[in-house]
């Protein structure tokens, strides 16, 4: 493939090889330096020309791209460097030559520096061998030295090996791959994680001075399978089913197995061995990317047990068939470890664990102003508060979570989580109690009850950090993150992070210590901005958590309500649709007659917005008892569920699954998430049967030949390893769910066991946390309700 993905960031884009099922190599492609990193410059793609005559491929980039040049989400700083040149694939015998044309030589300040590279997976080459003309050894699984300092001061690793031809995994007929550069400076085979944990094997020639045309040539010969298929994929939910649901287990064949083999559902025996429950001639669906699918229904089983399902040679992990099955071990981890793990400004111990330290007690510093941070937060030309840039701001060494992989606070991250929490527990009364937390000491205690519901002190948790912020600086915050790359890039215990001292308290005359040093500017910053849809949005949050802190933190409950209303009487937001969900939660707070007034005289509007406001409606329209508001409400949804019934029918998972360059786990889960409110509120049109699909697509029911459960720990199988803070460790935490699988373009759906694609394997808050615990509990309730 050539320049079909355009991630590079992520190890999507350039020049990429899929080999026998698996990706083995990506980003093809001019870079200048030897293991580039996530802010590094990458070039701008032009436009892939196809010569259907020679089946040659190619792609005219250049250097800078002006889109990303100190400027918008995540900018990079590109050298005073301009430059263009054409990369082309075209077939070669049983390989293909990869030929890299340059529009003209490169400068001679930067001749050594600028190369082709091509990056190797990393995942299934640990303990391969390689060869490299007279040279050989193996694939390690950690980087190893030695590394040198080049001229420009910067840390670079010396290749494992450099030769003209490059062999890997020669023993491995699947993997086998040889390289062979044909024209200018030799292969070198570089190991990336030495200079970045996330990098992948580098295989790369130098541009040769002077060179224009045919500057780089390969040879890159793959060795195919001769007749090699996919083999046949089970993919049923790592978790199992209820008696009551659909259970449709979901085969993945390659487009080529013509075969259509019986399959077996298996009841594992309490004696051993198993019993012969059902067999039966898959459905035939129909092909979706690039497989061809089949369905086996196996609904009609209710009997309680574990089962397997078997289709040729493929048998899945043990699942459950049980009506509890639902009730334990399944979002209990997300409220037991993950949330408590993500918890900032505590320490949090796990028995003989410590998760991490004490973090972030000296949160945090105003964002200087006009500034653009390599995260993507925006500091305009105001601090819009009465704070200066660089002034601590009180209020925010409390409360929160860090959001995903990483540890900034991002207020939307914040107020959707807790939201969910407080939508859960309002719903459900969901009081499980198994973690214990303190914030007048700032500890948490994993796995030690403490009395009181763990939902709870999650949202209490939350709420501190919004509130506080408000309360600070008069608005909400936009984010709250480190200040350098440093910081933000630091993996493992987040009290290694800062030296929790306010700088402003202990600094002192002359330059201040770097940043890592005791009494330095290590505080993180907070960014503030205007708008309006974000702040109604989370003061729809605040006003939900009113109704759940009333009894358990009075203060607190109060304190949001007030925000809440503030934020209604202040907002001047342009689109009226933003402030339907806070009318909502509002209304259902106070029973104000103001609220419901804004929705009924905005009935044709929030209509033609349905498939946004129709989960949040359904539960104020008994209340609100307006008989022509509910008709027309009533009529769009009947609408909006024909579109997701026709949605449902374009993929064999029965979700409307639009694959994307990141996981669609998220969107997969907050899809499920809306539906059970659309058939809570709609009873009568809305079955639940989206609503489970979509947490079986979440357990195991999604493309790839990986059917993990996208909530490590849960399951037979899940994702583990996961991109965590821990993820240097390739570790998990129990109960974090995951993007899930990415589509590697054209046609490739992928979810690779290692750590560093956080496209694939991040953890995030909000959509990724509470939409799923909420998704649990809710089919619990609807089936455990039949």
């Amino acid at each position: 493939m050539l320049a079909h993905d355009f991630y590079p960031e992520g190890h999507q884009g350039g020049v990429g090889v899929i080999q026998n099922g698996q990706r083995v190599a990506t980003n093809g492609d001019i870079r200048l330096e030897p293991t580039p990193g996530q802010w590094q410059p990458i070039p701008k793609v032009g436009k892939r020309m196809v010569d259907k005559t020679t089946g040659a491929i190619s792609v005219h980039m250049e250097f800078p791209n002006e889109e990303i040049n100190r400027k918008g989400f995540n900018p990079v700083i590109y050298p005073d460097l301009h430059f263009s040149y054409t990369t082309r694939v075209e077939p070669a015998g049983k390989g293909f030559k990869i030929i890299v044309d340059l529009d003209s030589a490169l400068p001679a300040d930067w001749i050594g520096k600028v190369g082709f590279n091509f990056e190797l997976y990393p995942g299934v080459l640990f303990g391969k061998a390689y060869y490299m003309d007279g040279q050989s050894g193996i694939f390690p699984r950690q980087a190893n030295g030695p590394n040198y300092i080049d001229a420009e001061g910067e840390t670079q690793i010396t290749p494992m090996a450099t030769g003209n031809k490059l062999t890997i995994a020669p023993e491995s007929e699947a993997q086998r791959m040889t390289i062979e550069n044909l024209k200018g400076n030799s292969l070198q085979l570089i190991d990336g994680r030495g200079k970045y944990n996330n990098g992948w094997f580098v295989v790369r020639s130098l541009v040769p001075k002077g060179a224009t045309k045919g500057a780089i040539e390969w040879l890159v010969t793959p060795h195919a399978i001769e007749g090699w298929m996919s083999k046949p994929v089970v993919q049923v939910s790592q978790v199992g089913y209820h008696p009551a649901q659909p259970k449709i287990a979901v085969i993945e064949l390659d487009k080529h197995d013509t075969k259509k083999l019986p399959a077996t559902l298996l009841r594992i025996s309490e004696n051993g061995g198993f019993e012969n429950a059902l067999q039966a001639t898959p459905k035939d669906w129909g092909n979706f990317l690039r497989y061809h699918y089949l369905q086996f229904d196996f609904s009609q089983i209710k009997k309680p047990g574990m089962y397997v399902v078997k289709y040729g040679s493929d048998t899945t992990n043990p699942f459950q068939i049980s009506d509890s099955v639902y009730a334990r071990n399944v979002w209990q981890p997300t409220l037991e470890y993950f949330l408590p793990v993500q918890m900032c400004h505590m320490r949090v111990n796990d028995k003989y664990r410590v998760w991490h330290g004490f973090c972030h007690m000296d949160d945090a510093r105003m964002a200087p102003i006009d500034s653009n941070h390599f995260d993507g937060y925006i500091q305009g030309p105001s601090t819009l508060t009465t704070y200066k840039s660089g002034e601590t701001v009180s209020g925010l060494n409390v409360g929160g979570w860090h959001d995903a992989g990483d540890f900034d606070l991002r207020v939307e991250s914040q107020a959707e989580t807790m939201y969910g929490l407080t939508l859960a527990y309002e719903t459900f009364g969901t009081t499980y109690d198994n973690t214990s937390i303190n914030q007048q000491t700032h500890v948490v205690e994993i796995q030690q009850p403490d009395g009181k519901p763990d939902m709870l002190q999650q949202i209490e948790h939350g709420l501190l950090s919004i509130v506080g912020g408000y309360q600070s600086m008069g608005r909400f915050y936009r984010g709250i993150i480190e200040p350098t790359k440093r910081q933000y890039t630091t993996l493992g215990d987040p009290a290694n992070i800062t030296d929790n001292k306010f700088y402003n308290d202990v600094k002192t005359s002359g330059t201040p210590p770097a940043v890592g040093l005791p009494n330095s500017p290590d505080d993180r910053w907070v960014f503030t901005e205007n708008n309006p849809g974000r702040e109604l949005e989370v003061a729809a949050a605040l006003a939900a958590a009113n109704r759940v802190m009333k009894g358990y933190n009075d203060t607190l409950a109060a304190d949001c309500l007030t925000i809440a209303q503030q934020i209604w009487n202040n907002e001047k937001e342009k689109n009226p649709m933003q402030r339907v969900q806070l009318a909502t939660e509002l209304y259902i707070t106070t029973k104000d007659k103001q609220y419901a007034d804004f929705l009924i005289t905005n009935k044709e509007a929030i209509t033609k917005n349905i498939n946004n406001t129709g989960w949040v409606l359904g539960r104020v329209l008994p209340m609100i008892n307006n008989a022509d508001f509910t008709n027309t409400i009533t009529a769009a949804v009947k609408v909006l569920y024909d579109t997701i019934q026709a949605q449902g029918k374009e993929t064999p998972y029965g979700v409307p699954y639009k694959p994307n360059i990141w996981g669609a786990g998220w969107d997969i889960q907050h899809f499920g998430y809306k539906q059970y409110f659309l058939h809570a509120g709609f009873p009568t049109i809305v079955s639940d049967k989206y609503m489970l699909a979509a947490l079986n697509f979440i357990l195991g029911e999604h493309p790839g030949s990986n059917t993990a459960s996208f909530a490590s720990g849960v399951g037979s199988h899940s994702m583990i390893p996961a991109y965590g803070f821990n993820r240097a460790d390739w570790s998990y935490i129990p109960g974090g769910v995951s993007s899930g699988t990415a589509l590697i373009r054209p046609d490739f759906p992928e979810l690779l066991p290692f750590p560093y694609l956080w496209q694939q394997g991040e953890y995030v808050l909000g959509g990724g946390t509470t939409d799923y615990l909420f998704l649990v509990l809710a089919a619990n309730k609807v089936l455990n309700d039949k």
